[in-house]
């Protein structure tokens, strides 16, 4: 549904596509045989103000396809009702580091021949209203795979369903195939999501009116009893299925028991997330080797301490010279700074570290500095009043105790890049288990940001992984048969502590030791990569190759 390209591509919200952008880069890198299929959004997500009472503003963008881009000919049709859509497409390519080319095709229904309501279909990302949203979706996978067969992609073995927007796909297959044992031999589901209240759903009386009689038959019984449910369609019509760390797929099985779930965690592109700076210093100390062998970073602990510590703190200075442009606040260079970075969403509990912000102000005031940013949806209300009430926050912390807090409008890769390069620990404080999970952590440690987080996703594996060594952990650990059980207070107390007790005066009275840890966090990019990420996904589930590729550790 969504694949981040390019920063000035607004076709991506957050994770899932930032983790799309990063999977066909590693395909290209690896030269894997794949075509990539999502949708235009020529109004993207929204570009995100902060007005001077801390509100979220959304404006509505506007772009163009540059030279990039290839218009097709090609237009395949949809029935939509009783009516008749057409769909074009344009081509993206994805350049891999030898030369290897994954097309993107971008589907778009802003054609003259189409009426007015159905030229704007895919106008925006995620649009809100059931009706448009299912019209989008039945674009993305019955059109999506009506317009690779025009295209000349007729010996596709493999459709890979990431996440159930794309379900509808499932439809045009058993046209193909005519029963779903058989469609279930080519195609490949990867769920996100580890709460049932997070799956997407339709009232099949407006499935009925959408499709008109050209649903399958007997649809009830492998895409929902009384609703359409895209994961359900999804898992009953997919032979291979995972989620996308050790503990979400642990979930899933517990969500799902009637179907087996597999483990492939996810990775980030290490080449595209590392600072400049970051970059330099890899290509000095290992040679641009690494670029096609990240087990190069298994190397990490023999990094030269001081030269790791310059190449940071020149991230950092961007940073911060980024922040003075874009915030009354003025933060200083030589603080602990803190960065939390994602889409602003309840479950996330971006407010844990102000429950107590008197404390707050105690245990970080001379000490330490906070950058937030991340968008919330626009139907979001909760989410909104969560910005709103950081950015009073700010306003009070810096007023009344000289502490920078700052929120950063309009949350997108540039930006991501200089955050998570550019502080010194990374937070991340989501409810315990409901984080499928999580690369911002990943791209942090890769550039030696030390990660505070819950024991969730995969700052699980990271953690033990490191010896516990790349960061914290923000309360129990998963064996403790009371982590689900506990509220917001006993985390907000350990995060408190943690902060004053470990990483403050590590920071500032052990730096030889905080270099060190700096170290294990590059280390984890062994494994947390999307090159292993791909090779597993070619070995078990598209069966494309018979043994690794990169020879990488798969646990």
């Amino acid at each position: 549904m969504e694949i981040a390209l390019e920063s000035s591509l607004p076709i991506y919200s957050g994770g899932l596509g930032i983790l799309a952008g990063d999977a066909l880069r590693s395909a290209a890198d690896m030269g894997l045989p794949m075509v990539a299929v999502t949708l235009t959004y020529d109004a993207g997500y929204f570009y995100q103000q902060i007005g001077p009472d801390g509100s979220q503003i959304e404006k509505e963008m506007e772009w163009t396809f540059s030279d990039d881009f290839e218009k097709l000919d090609q237009v395949v049709i949809l029935e939509l009702q009783d009516k008749l859509l057409k769909v074009e497409a344009w081509k993206y390519e994805l350049v891999g580091r030898n030369g290897h080319i994954i097309p993107v095709i971008l589907l778009d229904t802003d054609l003259a021949e189409n009426e007015p309501w159905q030229r704007k279909l895919t106008h925006v990302l995620y649009d809100a209203k059931p009706f448009d949203r299912i019209v989008q979706e039945m674009v993305l996978g019955i059109c999506g795979c009506r317009m690779l067969k025009k295209l000349g992609f007729d010996n596709i073995k493999t459709y890979h369903l990431n996440e159930g927007h794309a379900a509808f796909l499932i439809f045009e297959l058993l046209e193909k195939y005519k029963n779903l044992e058989e469609v279930k031999k080519h195609c490949v589901f990867t769920t996100h999501t580890p709460v049932r209240a997070g799956l997407e759903e339709f009232d099949y009386n407006l499935v009925d009116d959408v499709f008109r009689k050209r649903l399958p038959e007997k649809i009830h019984d492998f895409a929902g009893k009384d609703r359409l449910n895209m994961t359900i369609l999804a898992l009953n019509a997919s032979g291979f299925v995972n989620g996308v760390s050790k503990k979400h797929a642990e979930i899933s099985n517990r969500m799902f028991p009637n179907y087996n779930i597999k483990q492939i965690t996810n990775g980030i592109h290490p080449g595209y997330w590392l600072s400049p700076y970051m970059r330099d210093f890899l290509n000095e100390e290992f040679s641009r080797v690494w670029h096609h062998n990240f087990h190069l970073f298994d190397n990490a602990l023999n990094l030269d301490s001081y030269e790791l510590w310059r190449a940071h703190n020149k991230a950092k200075s961007r940073l911060i010279e980024y922040e003075k442009s874009h915030s009354w606040i003025l933060f200083e260079e030589n603080l602990l700074t803190i960065g939390f970075g994602r889409r602003i969403a309840e479950y996330k509990r971006p407010l844990l570290i102000f429950t107590d912000i008197e404390r707050l102000a105690k245990t970080i005031k001379k000490k330490a500095q906070i950058i937030y940013t991340g968008k919330a949806h626009p139907a979001d209300i909760l989410s909104k009043s969560y910005i709103k009430k950081i950015s009073e926050y700010s306003t009070y912390l810096w007023n009344s105790y000289d502490i920078g807090l700052v929120f950063l409008e309009n949350y997108e890769i540039n930006l991501a890049k200089l955050l998570v390069s550019g502080v010194d620990l990374w937070l991340n404080n989501p409810r315990r288990y409901l984080e499928a999970s999580g690369t911002s952590g990943m791209k942090a440690a890769i550039n030696g940001v030390l990660n505070l987080s819950t024991l969730d996703g995969w700052w699980i594996e990271g953690y033990y992984m490191s010896d516990k060594k790349a960061g914290w952990a923000i309360g129990p650990e998963p064996t403790d048969p009371k982590a689900e059980k506990l509220d917001d207070s006993f985390d907000a107390d350990d995060l408190y502590n943690k902060l004053d007790k470990e990483i403050i005066p590590l920071f500032y009275k052990k730096q030889d030791e905080w270099r060190e840890r700096m170290k294990y966090a590059i280390k984890l990019g062994t494994y947390f990569n999307t090159n292993r990420m791909m090779e597993e996904y070619a070995l078990k589930s598209y069966q494309l190759v018979k043994q690794p590729i990169w020879k990488s550790k798969v646990i």
